[in-house]
């Protein structure tokens, strides 16, 4: 089998270090995974590119909820790709939809035409349209690199019937990404069903901060209260785990 590509789901400059220690081949950069993944401060791309030159796709999603954007929404999304690509950025990460769901081509078209010559990938809004073939085709049409899919199901292994229909229906004109619930353990199932040669994934596991500690009472957060006290980051010795998953 030819070797595997291990893109990592990042939420912090941090956690792409780490990731790029931990063997993974490429870093999506977002802030607030929690919320699913907006995006990332340039300074948080700026302070990467000092420490590891790994190839890093950035998110380009200016809030919570959905993918049909205001305009105003979307002047951000394009100032904010601008700024990142200038940042050192090898590409980006975007997903445009109108209210019925389906894509919104001439976002679509304004975001690729804008990364140029660097990549991009139409992220998981592919698996909430309506009909992915429809919209699959549109996305090759327009000249995306590729699509981050978990096959319109809540995990890629759910999924894998239509990630590998994806795939059949590309031939090869745009990339299919199989990321959602991925581990160590399912990962080669996944990739025997599908067949496809690369997977998106976080390995993360929760880091202490005491600093609130005091008022334990106080929440920053909305209604879920999730801990003050710690956080989530990416952790190398998983992405090991599973970079020697793939090439055993």
């Amino acid at each position: 089998m030819a070797r595997i590509l291990v893109e990592a789901c990042c939420g912090s400059a941090d956690d792409a270090l780490e990731a790029a220690r931990g063997g993974a081949d490429r870093v999506e950069l977002n802030a607030a995974l929690f919320l699913g993944g907006l995006t990332p401060s340039a300074g948080s791309l700026k302070a990467l590119r000092e420490q590891t030159d790994i190839p890093v796709m950035v998110m380009l999603r200016p809030r919570e909820g959905g993918f049909c954007y205001t305009p105003l929404e979307f002047r951000s999304m394009l100032a904010d790709g601008r700024l990142l690509l200038k940042s050192g950025a090898n590409g980006l990460v975007f997903g445009c939809l109108h209210a019925d769901g389906t894509v919104d081509e001439e976002r679509v078209r304004a975001l690729v035409e804008l990364a140029g010559d660097r990549e991009t990938v139409f992220h998981r809004a592919i698996d909430v349209v309506p009909d992915w073939r429809a919209a699959l085709d549109v996305l090759i049409r327009l000249g995306v690199t590729r699509v981050l899919t978990s096959g319109q199901a809540p995990a890629a292994l759910y999924g894998a019937d239509v990630i590998a229909q994806m795939r059949r229906h590309a031939q090869g004109a745009i990339e299919i990404l199989p990321g959602g619930g991925i581990t160590p353990q399912n990962v080669r199932r996944l990739l025997g069903l599908t067949g496809c040669t690369q997977v998106h994934l976080s390995q993360r596991r929760s880091v202490s901060d005491p600093s609130t500690c005091a008022n334990p009472d106080i929440h920053f957060g909305g209604a879920l209260y999730p801990p003050e006290d710690s956080y989530k980051r990416t952790d190398a010795a998983r992405f090991r785990a599973m970079r020697e998953a793939l090439d055993q």
